[in-house]
């Protein structure tokens, strides 16, 4: 067989020397190995093409290496930019911010990415009610506060209701956007759909003249399971609110929350919830492109400071490429030139005249687009030529850059001058230029350049993020770069989402590992894997085992819950029966058992040192951590050993020995004693019983 290592490391002349010395066994009437043979000559010739054919096996391009990958299933992640979520509860007037307005945490920037109105309302009382009572829950508003609260009471039931009342008309914003930190104490595998509600559903409604009509809304906390944002949309047809009187303090605006389901695994419990809060996203602009579809005078605000560049382009034809124009103080030359003016606001307005000039933009869509660059990238932002050759790289002046804001210019000439095309990474068409991004080492890589041979490339819009590192902690203090606009913004849950497109070596590595992970149920191992990582679940300890006589797999599974002795739920089983059902093997069978609990009491009698105080109590507590099994390590089934039990009461400092020591199961059923162990049955855990201590001081 044909080894990689062999023909990487093999060179033409070690091949040589392999042919050379094959000769005489091969043919022993070839005599001449002079160079000058042509025999001679026609073997050099071989074995350097089976050289270099070698190396071209193991040189795979990034575009083979790739692919090969994706035949796999496994295509790189994309580059992200974090999303945090800031509050404005600290304005004491309202503002629009622009699209683009800039915010700073260190050296982490963010930016707005739509004109959003803030300040105008905000949440000033939250209740409970749980068909009888009100409960106020207000001091969740308050950040410095987090004293968990039962949202929908100690047992929450169809009916069920949260009360969000508000200040002022919210009607001015287009989509609400709440934050609510839960506390659960547990962990909870994460689902696929992050509006996925398993264990409740909810009915959201905002009042108005009518009464209380339904609001569309999106719940990342599944139903206050987890922690996470609530945007709730008021769409522009929705009835105008009205101030609602019905709660027992004070009145307002009021948002509401119903319970339509409610079968909780663990009832969900609030620490905060704060309102009102806009999104910005970590990135760094550093140039970006405006599209108009206006061909006489556009307005251009820049966001990324006033020591910018400009330069402009427009359509002269439907459907052709661009032209460059440029920027003039007077409109008296003929040829391609716009003037350029600036407004007392900071924004720049570039004006066009056919008529003095000879040239201007037809009027249709995306007739002109300004680019805006700051000096770095106005320095670097010849990026190269396209040369043609498969997979060319490219080199760009910034690394770790933004995917969704990133495109290049094209510049190609032509008999009637050079012409202009905004291209972006990886979109394909009729002679396009078609191009991977690679965001986190700052490169190009040219797959097909299309019509676009011997085009130089100019960078065109362009934002850097940092990746993960800005998905910041909950709770910290983000300055605004406008001066004009009061400082005290704050997140209330961390930033999410932020990474860095994988490399290959990255998808490589995430595919061998994998490989490792269970994907099929075969073994014990396997259904116990799959069950624990079923998302949206708790679970605590799952346990397989087979049945010889039904042929049946038999799953044990405890989910966490507040319960001293948790119960499987339907949930739960259909849950996990339905995902183990999609990897087992075709003439497999499995059962998911709930779990049983059986109490062990415990009799002894035990020496003790003298001096030593709280024996008693030590020795109790040493006890029932062995005969726990709902709390601990231990798993359904396991044996209970009495020298275990016996040396961990013999291991205390304030043992002097033990005496006497025996065990007892209360259920024969569910654990028998056999000689002086107790063996649980398969779907049986061990909980403390009855202990009985004697305590006997040492003379020593």
């Amino acid at each position: 067989m044909l080894r990689v290592d062999e023909l990487r490391s093999r060179t033409y002349e070690e091949r040589m020397e392999d042919v050379l010395r094959e000769l005489p066994i091969r043919s022993s009437e070839w005599t001449n190995y002079n160079a000058s043979d042509p025999g001679i000559t026609i073997l050099e010739n071989l074995t350097l093409f089976s050289a270099i054919l070698g190396s071209d096996i193991v040189t795979l391009s990034y575009r083979a290496r790739m692919a090969l990958l994706k035949m796999a299933g496994f295509i790189p992640t994309r580059g992200k930019c974090s999303k945090v979520l800031l509050s404005a509860d600290h304005l004491s007037r309202e503002y629009t911010l622009k699209s683009g307005e800039r915010f700073h945490l260190g050296d982490l920037c963010f930016e707005t990415n739509k004109e959003t109105l803030v300040g105008h309302s905000k949440i000033i009382g939250v209740f409970s009610y749980d068909g009888k009572d009100y409960t106020d829950l207000s001091y969740s508003l308050d950040r410095e506060i987090t004293i968990p609260a039962k949202i929908f009471g100690k047992n929450p039931k169809s009916g069920n209701s949260v009360y969000f009342m508000i200040d002022k008309d919210p009607s001015g914003y287009r989509e609400l956007i709440f934050y609510v930190n839960t506390i659960s104490g547990i962990d909870r595998n994460r689902t696929e759909d992050r509006t996925e509600h398993i264990f409740a559903d909810i009915d959201w409604d905002i009042y108005t003249a009518g009464g209380f009509v339904p609001v569309s809304v999106k719940d990342y906390t599944s139903a206050f399971v987890n922690s996470g944002e609530i945007r709730i949309s008021l769409s522009e047809k929705s009835s105008k609110p009205a101030v609602y009187k019905g709660l027992p303090r004070g009145e307002g605006y009021c948002i509401r929350a119903t319970l339509k389901r409610a079968q909780y695994d663990i009832v969900p419990k609030v620490t905060n919830i704060f309102g009102f809060l806009f999104e910005v996203w970590q990135k760094d602009t550093r140039a970006f492109v405006q599209t108009f579809n206006k061909n006489d005078r556009v307005n251009v605000y820049s966001p990324i400071g006033d020591e910018v560049y400009y330069t402009v382009f427009c359509k002269e034809e439907k459907g052709s490429s661009y032209r460059r124009y440029e920027l003039s103080t007077t409109l008296d030359r003929h040829g391609r030139f716009c003037t350029y003016q600036r407004s007392d606001n900071g924004s720049m307005t570039f004006s066009f005249d056919e008529e003095a000039c000879g040239f201007a933009p037809i009027k249709t869509k995306e007739c002109v687009r300004v680019v805006v660059y700051n000096e770095e990238i106005m320095r670097r932002y010849n990026v190269g030529k396209v040369v043609g050759y498969d997979d060319q790289e490219i080199d760009l002046p910034v690394e770790d850059v933004v995917l969704e804001s990133f495109c290049l210019i094209a510049k190609r000439k032509t008999a009637d001058g050079d012409i202009y095309d905004f291209v972006r990474p990886e979109k394909s068409g009729k002679g396009a230029i078609y191009y991977h991004l690679l965001e986190g080492d700052g490169k190009i890589i040219i797959e097909d350049p299309g019509d676009f041979i011997d085009a130089d490339l100019f960078m065109g819009s362009v934002a850097t993020m940092a990746g993960d590192r800005g998905n910041i902690s909950a709770g910290s203090s983000i300055s605004i770069d406008d001066e004009s606009i009061e400082n005290g913004f704050y997140n209330p849950g961390e930033g999410t989402g932020g990474c860095f497109r994988e490399n290959l070596d990255q998808v490589k590595d995430r595919f061998l590992k994998d490989m490792k992970i269970p994907y099929r149920a075969v073994t014990g191992e396997d259904y116990e894997y799959i069950a624990k990582t079923t998302p949206g679940l708790c679970i605590r300890k799952a346990k397989a085992v087979m049945d010889e006589n039904k042929n049946t797999v038999m799953l044990t599974v405890l989910p966490d819950s507040d319960e001293k002795f948790p119960k499987l739920s339907s949930i739960y089983i259909d849950k996990i029966t339905t995902r183990l059902s999609e990897r087992r093997l075709i003439t497999s069978k499995f059962t998911v058992v709930k779990p049983s609990y059986v109490a062990i009491s415990a009799k002894c009698t035990v020496y003790v040192k003298r001096h030593f105080r709280d024996c008693k109590a030590q020795i109790e507590s040493r006890i029932k951590s062995r005969i726990d099994y709902i709390n601990s390590d231990r798993n359904f089934g396991d044996i209970l050993m009495f020298e275990d039990v016996f040396h961990a009461i013999e291991d205390l400092d304030c043992v002097e020995y033990v005496y006497d020591l025996s065990l007892r199961s209360d259920n024969n059923k569910l654990a028998q004693l056999r000689e002086y162990d107790i063996y649980p049955r398969f779907d049986t855990l061990c909980y403390p019983g009855e202990i009985e201590i004697e305590i006997v001081t040492a003379d020593t």
